[in-house]
């Protein structure tokens, strides 16, 4: 329990033999109960889990593609050091039948925090490169009444993001910028961070059978949360990485991640803004979404009788400029909306 608030972490793996055992041993002491959740790996991932969590005694669950237990009961055994030693929080290894992807790992880990009424649940991956000594400041905003959701920042200052390589800045920053577009919290950074904490509360108002399976799901989180107007907490923390390999494909992750996240924009306005209430900034995203369209249809319409003349230029840059216009306003009146759903921890 962490100020009189019981606490639990998920720890989603797939192949991380040799990583995950450590990510457990290391918990804090102050977590009451860790959901180890292995997604189908291929290695050994799912015995090192089991060596590490708990008295070979238990049974395991193993969960099916719908969520669903199918194994006989609950696991909970003593947390030990892998020596069989006990060292604290009551361990839940879980399973799944099939390999889903992280995100449905994580939301596997979140269904059984809500089942046990645990108040705050935390997300530490299983290859070791959330520090587990940082997880009570993720924990503070929560627990403070201050935010539903804490995540971590690695982009606050230099000094927190120099072990990332050039790539992978590149791509966060960018991921960053799509994301405060999509969600509404513009004044966040580093969404792709995983190192996250969420409250009972957040995770009953969202749908947790709505949200994306697969890397990209911290994002889609993100945009749900802000639908429902609650405050997340970013946490300045530096990154750690080690031996551990990454299994994000690039070529696949960046188009499916961005038409995850234009979807979920649009769904976002709708409700927020059409449904629940009612914002001028919703006709400027569209007048300036028409003016875009309208300048390339016509550009296109000129090439296509392969014709140019000044009168289809200066037409295509007004209407450039008008959507320009537009866009910008309604961002603005959007981050208007939003401000203050965004605390900062550094």
């Amino acid at each position: 329990m962490y100020r009189d608030h019981t606490v639990a972490v998920v720890v989603p793996a797939y192949n991380e033999e040799g990583f995950v055992g450590e990510v457990i041993d290391t918990v804090p002491d102050f977590v009451d109960r860790v959901y180890a959740v292995d997604d189908r790996s291929t290695d050994a991932t799912w015995d090192e889990i089991r060596r590490h969590a708990s008295r070979e005694t238990h049974p395991a669950d193993e969960v099916a593609p719908g969520g669903r237990s199918v194994a006989a009961g609950a696991v909970e055994g003593a947390r030990t050091d892998g020596s069989g030693v006990e060292t604290g929080s009551d361990v839940v290894p879980i399973r799944h039948e099939e390999n889903r992807g992280v995100g449905a790992a994580i939301t596997t880990g979140y269904r059984r925090s809500l089942q046990d009424g645990i108040d705050v649940t935390a997300v530490m991956a299983g290859d070791g490169q959330m520090d587990p000594d940082q997880l009570d400041r993720l924990l503070d905003p929560i627990v403070e009444g201050r935010a539903h959701y804490a995540k971590g920042n690695r982009l606050l200052g230099r000094e927190y993001y120099e072990e990332m390589s050039a790539f992978r800045l590149f791509g966060n920053v960018t991921l960053s910028v799509l994301t405060k577009i999509s969600s509404g919290y513009w004044e966040m950074l580093d969404p792709q961070n995983g190192y996250t904490a969420i409250s009972r509360e957040a995770l009953e108002a969202v749908d947790l059978d709505a949200l994306y399976e697969e890397y990209g799901f911290s994002n889609d989180l993100l945009v749900a949360l802000n639908t429902r107007e609650l405050p997340i907490a970013d946490v300045a923390m530096p990154a750690v990485y080690g031996e551990e390999r990454s299994h994000i494909e690039y070529r696949t992750f960046v188009p499916r991640l961005s038409w995850l996240l234009w979807r979920r924009f649009l769904n976002r306005l709708g409700v927020r803004y059409l449904l629940r209430d009612f914002h001028p900034l919703v006709g400027l995203y569209a007048l300036a979404a028409a003016g875009v369209a309208a300048a390339i249809g016509a550009v296109a319409a000129a090439f296509g009788r392969d014709e140019s003349s000044s009168a289809t230029a200066v037409s295509a840059a007004v209407l450039f400029v008008c959507s320009a216009t537009a866009l910008v306003l309604a961002m603005v009146f959007d981050r208007q909306a939003n401000e203050g759903l965004v605390v900062s921890d550094e």
